[in-house]
């Protein structure tokens, strides 16, 4: 999962107009490492007068922008701007993630407000018309291809802001925009606060779970507690025999954020859609998918039935098959409940694969998963990882790494990996610095929520599901650390098309999976020996179990924010559309009294934009088949050349042009589809 996207911005760091007009991006070495400035603030006081100073420091390089020229010039003109867009950028993506990350809810609640000051700035930017004229009137066309791409996205996002309209109707567009983005943090907020639990009264209701599991939840005050944070949640619903227990938290599960963002969310909806008509366009979907890879809303939409319509008869198949394992429970079942698809699929891959998942988890310490997955991407790329011990962090858990090339330092990133109460509970990749070439390295932070060494009974075993998640938001921090070297923020990974963002990180996944990449860190805990090659067989042939359900699960989630947001939202019914498009894409029944909608957090950040991940899928598929084609999936001259053509390009030109640089060839619809239908007999 990816963040709203915002630009970064530097850390007094005065930019060097001869060093930036150079056209080479094979360097960074005069670039420095910034300290982050909202970061490691602890006190609500602190937060709100650097942010504010920043934003000041901010207005007064716009007002030298604004004053009269004779000629605008890259120097006078696009080189102050992106000054000012680093700066304001800075303040939003380090207040964004505070704001997830930080123990004190009031010191969560000034950042979200030094975030929103941000975005309420850059929406005044969006929408000045005097700073769109110097734009038009700044001739790029004797510059490189990189500043004449990143002024035409410039001034692309001029027009689709509303910049053009009249000084009532921007008005408005700024009163929407600042409206959605408090709208949204709130909706955001009420998902991570909301953290339930259950009860259970004796340790045997847990038969099934594992036994490190089991004893990291004694019974306390005469009952265990379970809550809706994954690391706790998720192990029940794959492995608990008892369906009452596994039917309770699910509920609790699929209410989060319920009843609260009920309304937030008709709000959200109402709002982007008023703005989606103030600016011209039938809806907000159609207004989204303007400048996305996929070009168009209408597209969107014939993707999604596209992948539906693929993945029809492996579902089925799927669908039987767990329906045939629960009769043998249960032999009047007639459905599968909400409850019963992770366990029953768990329990088919068991019993017809010969293949338990918790046979994988001795394997998956969690230090091991973490050290091997710094070597897999440490080899393929040419980089190293260096621990530091002596930086500031925003809790004793977070470590925070630096990248090197040689002896050429590439950026930093900071790992906060393990749940804590008031913290973003599911995984996502913030950047907090976004690199600039000759002016400061990128920084960028993971935060997810795995088992957490210090707190287990006995050694941190992963999900395999987990593992797969760590190396998914690694490749969303590699991307973001090796693109660092971009000119302009325009061209940097903060302006690459949407729908292309999840591709790298869904492609870095494989490595989790293949035998070549498992056996580079896969050990057993106690005796340290390689995970056997037969039970990684087995894996794959049993990962393949319940794959037309989950795609179709995948494009329900899809449908569902094309719907919301293709349509007027005046007397949205948001839980009968969501029952509704479940029973067309998804053959096990709603989860009756619950509103799962409340806590899908990406109906704030990708709006109607969800498809992306499927997209992405299917370009990572691509992608992937050329290191299959290779003779080692650790080929470092693949590797190479995916890494000059792919991630250190930022988003110097369109997604589309890099995937088909890459590839040699236009990207296919084959290789999903072989990955889908795995397994079919």
């Amino acid at each position: 999962m990816t963040r709203k996207r915002l630009l970064s911005a530097s850390d007094r760091v005065k930019i060097s107009s001869k060093h930036n007009l150079k056209s080479s991006r094979s360097t960074n070495s005069s670039a420095r490492m910034t300290i982050p400035k909202l970061l490691f603030l602890n006190t609500p006081e602190e937060i709100a007068r650097e942010s504010q100073a920043e934003l000041a420091r901010s207005q007064k390089i716009l007002g030298r922008i604004l004053k009269k020229a004779s000629k605008r010039t890259v120097r006078n003109t696009l080189l102050p701007f992106n000054e000012l867009v680093r700066i304001v950028s800075e303040v939003a993506l380090q207040g964004q993630l505070l704001f997830n990350v930080h123990k004190q809810a009031a010191v969560r609640d000034a950042a979200n407000r030094a975030y929103l000051a941000a975005d309420s700035f850059t929406t005044d930017l969006s929408l000045n018309r005097s700073l769109y004229e110097a734009f038009e009137r700044l001739d790029v066309s004797k510059q490189d291809d990189e500043t004449k791409y990143a002024v035409l996205k410039i001034l692309r996002d001029f027009r689709r802001a509303g910049v053009n309209r009249d000084e009532a109707t921007r008005a408005k567009i700024k009163a929407l925009n600042d409206e959605i983005s408090q709208i949204g943090t709130t909706f955001d907020r009420n998902i991570n606060e909301d953290v339930r639990k259950i009860a259970v009264s004796e340790p045997k209701e847990l038969v099934g779970l594992p036994p490190d599991y089991v004893a990291a939840h004694p019974v306390k005050d005469g009952a265990i507690t379970i809550t809706t944070s994954y690391p706790d949640a998720l192990p029940i619903f794959q492995y608990a025999r008892n369906d009452d227990v596994r039917c309770r938290l699910r509920k609790e599960f699929d209410d989060r954020g319920y009843p609260k963002n009920l309304e937030i969310l008709k709000q959200l909806l109402e709002k982007r859609y008023d703005l989606a008509r103030i600016l011209g366009y039938e809806n907000y979907e159609v207004y989204v998918m303007e400048n996305k890879m996929i070009g168009s809303a209408k597209a969107a939409e014939e993707f999604v039935e596209k992948i539906s319509q693929a993945a029809e008869t492996r579902m089925n198949q799927d669908y039987q098959l767990l329906i045939h394992r629960k009769k043998e429970d249960l032999p009047d079942a007639m459905e599968l409940e909400p409850w019963d698809t992770s366990y029953y699929i768990e329990r088919v891959r068991t019993e017809q694969y010969a293949f338990d998942s918790q046979e994988l988890r001795p394997y998956l310490r969690f230090e091991n998963v973490r050290d091997g997955l710094f070597d897999i991407t440490g080899k393929l790329f040419g980089l190293r990882y260096k621990h530091l011990t002596d930086v500031r962090v925003w809790d004793k858990s977070v470590e925070c790494y630096d990248v090197y090339e040689g002896r050429c330092r590439l950026g930093r990133f900071y790992l906060d990996l393990h749940p804590r109460e008031g913290k973003f509970s599911h995984a996502a990749q913030f950047s907090v610095v976004v690199g600039m070439k000759g002016v400061q390295l990128p920084q960028a932070v993971l935060v997810c929520n795995f088992p957490d060494p210090e707190k287990s009974a006995g050694p941190a075993l992963m999900e395999h599901s987990d593992v797969v998640t760590f190396f998914h938001e690694f490749g969303h921090l590699l991307h973001a650390i090796l693109s660092g070297r971009s000119r302009w923020l325009e061209t940097s990974m903060e302006g690459i098309e949407f729908d292309f963002i999840e591709a790298p990180s869904q492609m870095l996944e494989e490595w989790a999976r293949q035998s070549e990449g498992l056996r580079r860190f896969a050990k057993h805990h106690s005796t340290g020996a390689l995970i056997p090659e037969e039970l990684i067989k087995r894996m794959e042939h049993a990962q393949a179990v319940g794959r037309g359900l989950s795609v179709r699960r995948q494009i329900f989630f899809a449908a569902l924010s094309l719907a919301y947001y293709s349509h007027d939202p005046a007397g949205m019914d948001t839980t009968a559309i969501a029952r509704e498009l479940n029973r067309t894409y998804y053959p096990v029944p709603w989860h009756e009294g619950t509103h799962f909608q409340c806590n899908f957090g990406h109906l704030n950040g990708y709006s109607a934009a969800y498809y992306t991940y499927m997209w992405s899928l299917v370009i990572a598929k691509n992608l992937f088949s050329k290191f299959l084609d290779s003779r080692s999936i650790m080929d470092r001259k693949t590797a190479k050349r995916y890494r000059n053509t792919i991630l250190e390009a930022g988003s110097i030109r369109p997604a589309s042009e890099m995937v088909r640089d890459f590839l040699e060839r236009d990207p296919s619809f084959d290789a999903f589809q072989a990955w889908l239908n795995e397994g079919v007999n």
